[in-house]
């Protein structure tokens, strides 16, 4: 089932939906939370958490692009189970893919600016060719670590370092030029 019928099928309030989405998203949902969360039982409460508040919301959200919506659910779900979890204090992961950012991403803007920050963002990645966009995203969206980057792109962890130290340095450069400054 494509994401156009799912999407349609939670609209009506079709509980095969919910189904098609585990079908179709379920395990890669599962690596996801566990990628933030390291425990099984945990990440599969958050994908049974992402699944509610996706039922809940799709209706007025219409996502264009189904897995995209749910990862950014089961992202911030993990989150809120981390802060819960541990009291306000991230995973060591969380915290280096937090330091690596704010050497390129203000942590706090006014609304507005927020807003053109994600212009900015998305007008970046838009220019990045394909396998650096992809590193870039696999690295700071889904978490990913060196290393899972290194052994899935065959080649040494320097290498990935290097190009995220450079792809943030770019980054920060354009958010720059756009007057967004850390």
């Amino acid at each position: 089932m494509d994401d156009e019928q799912i999407i349609s099928l939670c609209i009506s309030g079709d509980e095969r939906a919910l189904a098609a989405i585990w079908e179709s998203y379920g395990g890669r949902l599962q690596r996801l939370a566990m990628t933030f969360l390291g425990n099984a039982s945990d990440a599969e409460e958050c994908v049974s958490e992402t699944y509610y508040q996706a039922w809940r919301a799709i209706r007025t959200a219409k996502p264009a692009h189904l897995y995209a919506y749910l990862a950014k659910i089961c992202r911030y779900t993990a989150f809120g189970m981390l802060d819960h979890q541990r009291a306000q204090k991230r995973s060591a992961e969380l915290v280096e893919l937090t330091a690596e950012m704010e050497q390129s991403i203000p942590d706090s803007l006014p609304d507005a600016a927020e807003e053109h920050l994600s212009e900015v963002l998305n007008h970046f990645l838009a220019a990045l060719p394909p396998e650096k966009r992809s590193i870039f995203l696999r690295r700071y969206w889904y978490g990913e670590s060196i290393a899972e980057l290194a052994a899935a792109l065959h080649c040494k962890e320097g290498r990935i370092k290097t190009l995220l130290h450079r792809l943030r340095k770019s980054l920060r450069t354009e958010l720059e030029k756009e007057g967004i400054q850390l």
